[in-house]
């Protein structure tokens, strides 16, 4: 019985987080557009296929510079979410670079890992600033 209220805990938690992320990619669609590539190219690589991210780099550097090009909802126009938005654009060039410069696998993975950590930082972010 204890197991099961901490699963139903858990459940609860991770719905709660879900619903917070959606509602920030509806209100600001960069998000989302970066978001779409993240996933495309992260969760492969988690599973040793760096094809996606070495093909899509530059589209990744790309979504992340148009984040902060981007209309930012108000809310999330904290100075915590833009320096975290920074960090991803900056993070995301370097990348590129390690792409382009045809890096080693495992650094390219501990790239795109960091990449991905900034990214949910932001949302994490922007899930406080809206409650």
């Amino acid at each position: 019985m204890k197991h099961f209220k901490l699963f139903l805990v858990f459940i609860l938690v991770l719905i709660v987080n879900s619903v917070s992320a959606q509602s920030t990619f509806d209100k600001w669609p960069a998000i989302k557009e970066f978001h779409e590539v993240m996933s495309a190219t992260f969760h492969p690589a988690e599973e040793g296929n760096l094809a996606p991210i070495k093909s899509r780099s530059e589209e990744m550097m790309n979504q992340a510079a148009q984040l902060l090009k981007s209309a930012i909802p108000v809310e999330f126009r904290t100075d915590k979410i833009l320096a975290a938005a920074q960090k991803l654009q900056l993070k995301s060039k370097g990348l590129h670079r390690l792409v382009q410069s045809q890096a080693t696998d495992d650094e390219i993975l501990k790239s795109i890992t960091d990449l991905h950590n900034t990214f949910h930082e932001i949302v994490g972010l922007c899930s406080e600033e809206k409650k």
